[in-house]
C-alpha cells in the first residue's frame, strides 16, 4: 500500500511508519519539521494546501496525528496552539481529499480517550460511553481537554460524505511503547527511580493498548470496510493506578514504589510543565466495536504487556 501519515514524525507516527516500512508498504510523512528516516518525508505546515497534496494522490490510507502535543502546561498560549494545530490540520486534510482526483480509500483519523467523561462505575464504549464535560468539580484543564477533543472530532464533519473514502475516528487509549519519550519510557522512569507507587487515591482507571496491538488495530480498520465513525483503540482490560503501577513495578524487579498524593503531582507537574489530568483522569474505555469485528489482542492483559514492554525497552537502550 501508499501510506501517508500526517504529522508522523512523532512517537506515535514513528510507531506506525516503522511497521509499515518493514512490512513494505510505501511510507510518506507530512511533517513541520523533517527528520532523517529510512522513508520520505514531505514538508507542510498543517494548515494550507501547497504542493504536499500531490503525494495524497493515488494513495491508498492517510492517517492523521497531526497535533500539538499535550505533554504541557495548559495555559493561554499552548491552549490556543493545541486546537489550532489539530483543527487546521484536520481541516486541510479534508480539503485536500476533495479536491484529489483518486483520493484515499481510508481516512485514520486522530482522536483520543480523554473525550469521555471522568468515571469508575462503568466502562465506556462507542455506544453507551458517556462524553465528559459535565463532571461536578472537574478542574479546567479537564474540561478543555474534552472541548478539544470535541472540536477535533466536529471538524471532520464539515467534509462528510466523502464518497471515495471511508472516514474512522479514532478514539486512542495510551498507546504504550518501549520508545524514549513516551508514556510508558514516564511511567517507567518513575519506578526506576522508586516513584512508582499509586498516583493519587489510585482508583483513577488507565486505558492503554501496546504498541504491537495498537499497530495491528491500524491494519484491521484498513481492511474491514465496515469500520467507519468512532472506534476506540484501547486494550479490553482497564486497570486502576493503584493495579497498573504495582504490576509495573514487578515487571521491572521493584516491589516497592512512593505513592504520590495530588498535591505532590500538582508540584511535580508544575516542575516539569505538564499537567495533572494526564494521571489523574479516570479513562475507562473499552473496544466494544473492534471485538465484535474479531479483532483479538495480543496483549489483553497489562500483567501481559508490562513484562514485554520492560523487556523491548531494555533492548532499545
Amino acid at each position: 500500500m501508499k501510506i501517508v501519515i500526517a504529522g508522523g514524525s512523532g512517537q506515535v507516527g514513528n510507531v506506525l511508519a516503522r511497521a509499515f516500512h518493514r512490512d513494505g508498504h510505501k511510507v510518506f510523512v507530512l511533517s513541520r519539521q523533517p527528520k532523517a528516516a529510512p522513508w520520505p518525508t514531505v514538508i507542510w505546515d498543517g494548515r494550507s494546501l501547497g504542493k504536499w497534496t500531490e503525494v495524497v494522490e493515488n494513495t491508498d490510507v492517510i492517517i492523521n496525528l497531526a497535533g500539538r502535543s499535550v505533554n504541557c502546561r495548559y495555559g493561554p498560549r499552548n491552549r490556543r496552539e493545541i486546537i489550532d494545530s489539530r483543527i487546521n490540520s484536520t481541516r486541510v486534510i479534508g480539503e485536500a481529499l476533495r479536491c484529489t482526483e483518486h483520493p484515499p480509500r481510508v481516512w485514520l483519523q486522530a482522536s483520543t480517550a480523554t473525550i469521555y467523561e471522568h468515571r469508575f462505575d462503568a466502562p465506556n464504549d462507542e455506544a453507551t460511553g458517556i462524553l465528559g464535560g459535565s463532571e461536578p468539580n472537574a478542574p479546567d484543564t479537564w474540561q478543555f481537554s474534552i472541548e478539544v477533543a470535541k472540536a477535533w472530532e466536529q471538524a471532520t464533519q464539515t467534509f462528510l460524505p466523502l464518497p471515495k473514502t471511508r472516514l474512522v475516528l479514532m478514539r486512542s487509549a495510551i498507546i504504550m511503547s518501549a520508545d524514549r519519550g513516551g508514556a510508558f519510557d514516564l511511567l517507567l522512569r518513575l519506578v526506576r527511580l522508586g516513584l512508582g507507587g499509586q498516583n493519587g487515591n489510585g482508583r483513577q482507571y488507565i486505558s492503554w493498548i501496546h504498541e504491537t496491538d495498537f499497530v495491528r488495530a491500524i491494519y484491521w480498520l484498513i481492511d474491514h470496510d465496515s469500520l467507519s465513525g468512532t472506534v476506540n483503540l484501547a486494550a479490553p482490560h482497564p486497570l486502576p493506578n493503584r493495579d497498573f503501577m504495582r504490576i509495573l513495578r514487578q515487571a521491572w524487579g521493584i516491589p516497592l514504589g512512593l505513592p504520590s498524593t495530588n498535591w505532590m503531582l500538582e508540584i511535580g507537574a508544575f516542575l516539569l510543565r505538564t499537567e495533572t489530568e494526564l494521571i489523574l483522569k479516570s479513562r475507562r474505555v473499552v473496544p466494544t466495536r473492534l471485538s465484535q469485528t474479531g479483532f483479538t489482542f495480543q496483549f489483553s492483559e497489562w500483567i501481559e504487556a508490562a513484562p514485554d514492554l520492560c523487556a523491548r525497552w531494555r533492548e532499545r537502550t
